[in-house]
Order: C-alpha cells, then structure tokens, then sequence
C-alpha cells in the first residue's frame, strides 16, 4: 500500500528532491558521511543487536494472545524496560538510513518533477517484523530528474506503466520512544519491532523495471 503524503511541517526537511539513479548500496553517498544504512535485514539486525542485545522472547509476550489477560501487561512492560535500558546507549544517537517503496504518481509541469506516493517495507528478521516509522516526513514529495531522464520516465508514464522509486530516509530514533516492540496484525503471534525515527533528509532512487 502507498500512501500520498499530505500537509507539510514547518520544520521537515525539503520534500523536493533530485531523482538519483545510483544504485540502492551507494545511497550512503546522498547521505552525511557517519550515516548508518539499515537497508537490508541483515543490517536491520545487527544494529539492534548492537542497540538492544538479545531479541524478545516472543512466545512469552504473546502467551495465548489478546484474550491472555497478562498480554497486554507484558507488551507494556517490556516496552517500558527497553526503554529505560537504551536511554544512554550510544547507538541511540546514531543517524540511521532506511528505505520505504515509492511510485511516481502524477507529472507537475511546472516544477518539472513527478509526485511521489510512498508506503512502508516490511522486513522479515529474527528480532521479527521490522518496520521503520517515520515521523516529520514532508508532505507532497516531488522527485525532480535530469532533463534526459525526464523525457524518458514522461513517455513511460503517459504509456501507463509503473514508476519506482526507493525513498531514502535518513534521521535520528526519536529519544522518548524509539524503539516500539508490538504483534503483526497479518499474521498471529508473529513479534514486530517499529524503530521511531525523527526523519530530517530524504532521497529518491530511480528503481527501473527488468524488461
């Protein structure tokens, strides 16, 4: 699901942005030097266990799921210890770099730029399901291409055909609550863990399709 982002905060960072064509790996070049890319599960898991240590034990949380009268007690309470232990932790501080799915939805002939929806990326891990929140993201995001670029991705989307794009988020986790430990709503019993990040610089990447 791609969501069309709406009104813009005061202080977000530009929602108007040059569309890069470099590959996903490279995107720490758009990026300050000390970012840390959570691009790939793997990444994903070593920074929280650098972050949190060991994964929940999950099946103790969820013990018989929401009709369990101690579930929601026990979600509350190891959200509240996780908390309290990463407070001063130096990884919480760290800038991170995540990436959600985009589709370039509509061309805006006077900025010259195409209109981006964007949604959220799931990623499967041993600490669980990992999604990435974002908070202060602008509103009407616009990826911007070179004049050849533009020309290209018009023709292909006056044909109808499905634009791309990796929206690069970069920021820091939020310190009050940054790290939110919950239950997939897909699938029964399954623990996800929601980073909560401050965002204060994104990037597009142009993703073409295999022919």
């Amino acid at each position: 699901m791609l969501w069309i982002v709406g009104s813009v905060l005061a202080d977000a960072p530009s929602s108007m942005r040059p569309l890069r064509t470099l590959p996903l790996d490279q995107a720490g070049r758009l990026l300050p030097q000390n970012t840390r890319l959570l691009l790939s599960p793997q990444a994903i898991e070593e920074f929280l266990d650098r972050l949190e240590g060991e994964p929940p034990d999950w099946p103790t949380v969820y013990g018989s799921g929401h009709a369990d009268p101690g579930h929601d007690n026990r979600l509350f309470q190891l959200n509240r210890a996780r908390d309290a232990l990463r407070t001063s932790h130096a990884a919480s501080q760290w800038r991170i770099a995540f990436i959600w799915p985009g589709e370039l939805t509509s061309y805006d002939l006077r900025a010259g730029g195409f209109s981006v929806a964007v949604g959220p990326a799931l990623h499967a891990t041993r600490w669980g399901v990992v999604r990435f929140k974002p908070e202060g993201l602008p509103g009407n995001l616009m990826a911007i291409p070179d004049p050849q670029l533009r020309k290209t991705l018009r023709h292909r989307f006056e044909r109808g055909e499905h634009l791309e794009v990796a929206v690069v988020m970069a920021g820091h986790l939020v310190p009050e609550e940054s790290i939110i430990y919950g239950f997939s709503h897909e699938q029964e019993g399954v623990g996800m863990v929601m980073p909560v990040v401050e965002v204060e610089r994104v990037e597009f990447i142009y993703r073409p399709s295999v022919r």
